[in-house]
């Protein structure tokens, strides 16, 4: 067991109120107990007893949209427009990628995540067993979503994956998805609602990115994306959009109708100038909201922080108001707000029997000063470096800027040499 003592708490189990002089216990993958700071325990049933010195253990983040083995792509086609970065940059590298190459290249991003405090990544990519055995031997978990589209995958295969990778290891789990609208032809999106009929299972997929391609949804189907996949039944038993940037009245009805989680790529969207999402209209009309980085092929940091502090002061911007997208609520939609769109129940908050995916918050860095607002604070003046602690499934896997079980020299050699290699090829 592993007991972190003398901790604030922000366990956002009922808001964000916090626990001072707290202590909290990990026995194996769960949380054991959250409660005060007990005297006299028992030191040898511990592995590890981890004084805080008032530092702050709270939930993980929940990284609700990624595409973690990009990072073939960090920095080498930049400063374009989605469709040209997609079509004759990104697409004609990811043709070049194995197997093999997707699990070297996703170690990179993990280690990233760690660092950011984010413990799941919700992964649209193709080879799924090579990402699954990536989250397996570096102990992080990872909700994997189909990415079926015209030229690659299939629904006979979504259904495969659907069955193996969600029986396959407590760190891996499985959702129905494909790309998008303007990737994937009709009639695999009725089958891909058939399968979500069958299961009675989400699905998700990108939608409403881009002005140009909601435009060009209307003018082929008469229909929104949102509607085209409201009509097909994609949505009957909930699921998820990623971006979720032009969407109107009607299409936020839908959302909330059916559950639907609006999943915001704010820095992405800035970056490819997308546009910004409406997030303060749909915390008004009670929609779900989960936060994601997008892939480091267009991001290019896979940081919560920054797309906490983006998606706030943004929203501020749009709306022309100070008081839009109140940080807390931002900060819950970070955390247990994309844990929930992950099928992750279990590792939504601190409390004894839930999975223990924590990390710990360096409260004396000179960011986190003077402690006014410990909440307010991470999403306005935190960043990374705060972050001195992440631990997934009850093992700790960042320590103050070290990764204790895992070979980061390797992991960035091998996928340097995958980066080189399709580099010389395309």
């Amino acid at each position: 067991m592993i007991r972190f003592y003398n901790a604030r708490v922000l366990t956002l189990k009922d808001g964000e109120d916090i626990l001072e002089n707290a202590e909290v216990v990990v026995d194996g993958s769960k949380i054991a107990y959250v409660g005060k700071t007990r005297e006299n325990v028992e030191s040898a049933e511990y592995e590890r007893q981890i004084d805080l010195n008032g530092n702050l253990v709270m939930p993980g983040f929940k990284n609700a949209h990624t595409h973690s083995a990009m990072t073939f792509g960090r920095s080498l086609s930049d400063d374009m427009p989605l469709r040209d970065w997609l079509y004759n940059k990104i697409f004609p590298l990811e043709a070049l990628l194995d197997g093999d190459d997707i699990y070297k290249l996703s170690k990179v991003a993990f280690l990233e995540y760690l660092t950011s405090g984010i413990t799941a990544c919700f992964d649209m990519y193709y080879f799924p067993e090579n990402m699954a055995k990536a989250a397996v031997d570096t102990g992080f978990r990872t909700v994997m979503c189909g990415a079926v589209n015209d030229f690659k995958e299939s629904v006979s295969l979504l259904e495969e994956y659907y069955n193996r990778y969600n029986n396959y290891d407590e760190l891996v789990s499985y959702r129905l998805g494909f790309h998008a609208e303007y990737t994937t032809d009709l009639a695999i999106m009725a089958d891909i609602s058939k399968l979500a009929e069958k299961y009675e299972a989400p699905v998700f997929m990108h939608s409403s990115e881009t002005m140009s391609e909601t435009q060009e949804c209307i003018h082929k189907y008469n229909k929104t994306p949102t509607e085209l996949f409201d009509s097909l039944g994609l949505f009957n038993y909930g699921g998820g959009a990623f971006h979720s940037v032009w969407v109107d009245d009607n299409d936020l009805e839908i959302y909330k109708k059916h559950g639907v989680y609006a999943v915001i790529n704010t820095c992405s969207n800035c970056k490819l100038a997308s546009g910004v999402a409406p997030v303060e209209q749909m915390m008004k009309k009670g929609i779900n909201i989960a936060l994601g980085t997008d892939g480091p092929s267009s991001n290019n940091g896979l940081d919560m922080f920054r797309e906490m502090y983006l998606t706030c002061v943004l929203q501020k911007i749009k709306n022309k108001n100070a008081a839009s997208a109140d940080a807390n609520r931002i900060l819950e939609y970070a955390t247990t707000g994309s844990a929930k769109c992950m099928g992750l129940d279990d590792c939504d908050c601190i409390e004894a029997g839930k999975k223990a995916d924590l990390i710990v918050i360096d409260l004396k860095r000179p960011s986190m000063q003077p402690i006014q607002n410990i909440t307010k604070n991470l999403v306005y003046s935190g960043s990374k470096d705060c972050v001195s602690l992440t631990m997934v499934n009850g093992r700790i896997l960042y320590e103050n800027g070290d990764f204790p079980t895992l070979d980061i020299e390797k992991i960035y050699s091998d996928a340097d040499k995958v980066v080189k290699r399709i580099s010389q090829e395309i």
